[in-house]
């Protein structure tokens, strides 16, 4: 199998990694609008051994290649018009979330793809966790009973750069997607109604990039559950991702083990943990290489295809709802007009 993949950043390097010890793929065609970092990758791929990667000059040489499946793990901004250029050439696609940055740009994309009749898998990566996929078991057999309160946190150790933020799409569309996606995953429920805020406190390029540091969401279900989720571009402590599950017969953690950078104060509490998560690639490795499994088995057609776009549309609606309530200081519901 021959995959393109586009984008060779931090996660793009990643995945080309991961891609490039399947058993299943026999080359890598990389390409970047920095073609020299794209050289770099294949060049340090070949270095460690794996066969077949190389560097195109840029996207345009990239698809004249005969591929069998694409990987777009490049700026946001660029993810919609590369979906549909997939889609035309009739290839498979794996994309990293968001499909783009609002509602009308997702739904040309899905269209693009409806029409071509091919694939697109979505990075949702946290559905392929070992700990998710627990809980998602966990919900869906019973042994919570009626689930009635989840909370979710998402806590990165650092901000992103200044220049991120402004194309970004902002807390909730860039990092509590995340969230939103992977509620609706385990408890099987669609969120009706978010109310939503957020501070800004803390350097001044999130002011000025008119988004948050910190954020925090209460979705109601359509079931009545209730659900807090909050962000931060901030924390001091190390990667910090959960989620807990409470029921009327039992209550479940995920994300938390050895490694959380949560410290107990009471006598008798855990310790504190020797190696925190410094970051998302530490801590969801398996995860991604999981998912590009995944998207792999789809491509031979071996597999239904685990997370499609449609699923990245509704994540996104949520987002957008929340963005609307904070900015209005009201419940908003999520069907309501402007946020579908």
């Amino acid at each position: 199998m021959r995959i393109g993949l586009i984008g060779t950043g931090r996660i793009g390097s990643f995945h080309a990694g991961v891609l490039a010890r399947h058993p299943e793929v026999e080359s890598l065609v990389l390409a970047d609008v920095d073609a020299g970092r794209a050289a770099g990758v294949a060049g340090a791929l070949g270095a460690a051994g794996a066969l077949g990667a190389e560097a195109a000059p840029d996207v345009t040489a990239l698809f004249a290649h005969a591929l069998d499946a694409v990987v777009i793990a490049s700026a946001t901004a660029a993810h919609a018009e590369l979906i549909a250029r997939a889609a035309g050439a009739g290839i498979p696609t794996f994309c990293e979330k968001p499909i783009a940055l609002d509602v009308p740009g997702t739904r040309t994309a899905l269209a693009a793809v409806a029409e071509a009749g091919t694939e697109l898998q979505l990075g949702f990566m946290r559905r392929f966790d070992a700990g998710y996929r627990a809980a998602r078991e966990a919900v869906r057999s019973g042994r919570l009973g009626r689930l009635h309160t989840v909370r979710a946190a998402t806590s990165d150790p650092e901000p992103p750069p200044a220049a991120y933020l402004p194309l970004s799409g902002g807390l909730f569309r860039d990092c509590l997607v995340h969230d939103f996606d992977i509620v609706r995953w385990v408890t099987g429920r669609e969120v009706v109604e978010v109310y939503a805020t957020g501070s800004d406190a803390g350097p001044a390029m999130f002011r000025e990039a008119g988004d948050v540091s910190t954020a925090a969401a209460l979705l109601t279900l359509d079931d009545g559950t209730l659900v807090t989720a909050t962000a931060t571009r901030r924390n001091g402590a190390g990667y910090d991702v959960r989620m807990e599950l409470a029921g009327d017969r039992d209550q479940i953690a995920v994300g938390l083990d050895d490694r959380t950078p949560l410290t107990s104060v009471e006598p008798r509490g855990p310790a504190a943990p020797g190696k925190p998560w410094p970051g998302f690639l530490e801590r969801f490795a398996p995860a991604y290489e999981a998912e590009l499994d995944a998207f792999v088995r789809l491509v031979r057609g071996e597999a239904p295809n685990p997370c499609d776009g449609r699923e990245a549309l509704e994540a996104l609606r949520i987002a957008e709802a929340c963005e609307r309530s904070r900015r209005e200081r009201r419940p908003v519901r999520v069907r309501e007009s402007g946020s579908v």
